[in-house]
């Protein structure tokens, strides 16, 4: 994630499953509107500090997540006086309702949270919890991934991977290594944004030669 300091124009991001803790990168990404942090590791709602600072965020997906604690309500008011500006929470619509009671039911967060110093209340670091937000069905995150790879896409005017054809990049594969190369490719879409005209001529040229080489590897092996 500390990439995102150098990417200050990004607007989508997608980081879900990546066992993220730390959102202090996020601070200079003014354009961001769409950020994605499922499954993942924050502990404390105190990082929605380094979120305040975000004019355009729109959209947060932070379910699942051990800062959620076991009071869906509390945690949905505290995000939502927070990042009152957000039209999206978990893929679920924000309400005008839901943004006038959060300045009665949600606690204002006015600092970050020290480094390794989880405060009372907002962490749930019980057996439970730990196992829910590390155990995760394929199929379930061979769908999340998809649907959050297709929406970058989207972003980038691409066409949208057919479920197929994603899920057979490599079918004896783990779901650790399936998940390394989602974010990778998830990654590199997200770069692309930043290049300019030169830039992609680069990329198309290198990806020309890469592929190359892999069908005359493959002429070789067979």
């Amino acid at each position: 994630i500390s990439i995102c300091r150098d990417l200050p124009n990004i607007e989508v991001i997608t980081f879900s499953v990546n066992g993220i803790s730390d959102l202090e990168p996020l601070t200079q990404c003014q354009n961001l509107s769409e950020l994605y942090l499922r499954k993942n590791n924050i502990t404390s709602l105190n990082e929605l500090f380094h979120l305040k600072g975000l004019p355009r965020l729109r959209v947060l997906w932070l379910a699942e997540n051990p800062c959620c604690g076991q009071d869906p309500h509390r945690y949905r008011m505290t995000v939502l006086r927070n990042l009152p500006g957000l039209q999206k929470l978990d893929n679920q619509a924000v309400t005008e309702e839901e943004l006038s009671q959060a300045l009665v039911d949600g606690v204002e967060i006015t600092a970050p949270p020290a480094r390794r110093d989880v405060e009372n209340g907002w962490a749930e670091s019980t057996e439970s919890s730990t196992a829910g937000s590390t155990a995760e069905p394929g199929s379930e995150l061979l769908s999340s991934s998809l649907e959050e790879t297709n929406k970058i896409r989207e972003e980038l005017d691409m066409k949208p991977v057919p479920r197929d054809k994603y899920s057979s990049f490599s079918p004896r594969e783990t779901d650790c290594n399936r998940k390394k190369r989602n974010n990778v490719l998830n990654a590199i879409l997200l770069l692309m944004k930043e290049l300019d005209v030169e830039g992609l001529e680069v990329i198309q040229q290198t990806v020309a030669r890469r592929l190359q080489a892999f069908q005359k590897k493959e002429l070789q092996e067979e």
